[in-house]
């Protein structure tokens, strides 16, 4: 198994945990995430127990998907509580990710029912920030 891998899906259990109830939503996406990084559900249930710390990403592409993972995962249920969003801004700083982009991304999930912003708007984001 993949240290780097297990490390993102740590972040996605400790952000579904924020709010002390893990919905089936968000059990749910954390699997079929894990599918794509080849990680069997036993292991996704293993990290549920014994999380590891998180891995900074080496390459921006990396931070911006990983950060947007987290915040697909604190909209997955419908509901976003005060921890879990201080939770993924606290991700966002130790990515490196600007307090800015963040505000931004909170705010523009807003003008979506579902809470999900699609991956061009994403990207105009951060292309904004960073350029």
């Amino acid at each position: 198994m993949d240290k780097t891998n297990e490390a993102l899906l740590s972040d996605l259990i400790a952000l579904a945990k924020a709010d002390d109830i893990v919905t089936q939503s968000e059990y749910d996406l954390i699997l079929k995430l894990a599918q794509t990084m080849d990680i069997s559900k036993s292991e996704v249930d293993l990290l549920f127990e014994n999380p590891l710390p998180s891995a900074v990403q080496s390459s921006e592409l990396q931070r911006i998907t990983h950060f947007y993972k987290l915040m697909l995962l604190m909209n997955v249920d419908q509901e976003v509580h005060e921890k879990e969003i201080t939770m993924l801004r606290n991700f966002g700083l130790k990515m490196g990710i600007r307090a800015g982009v963040m505000d931004q991304m909170l705010l523009k999930m807003e003008e979506y029912d579902d809470h999900i912003i699609p991956s061009e708007e994403l990207m105009k984001i951060f292309q904004t920030y960073y350029n």
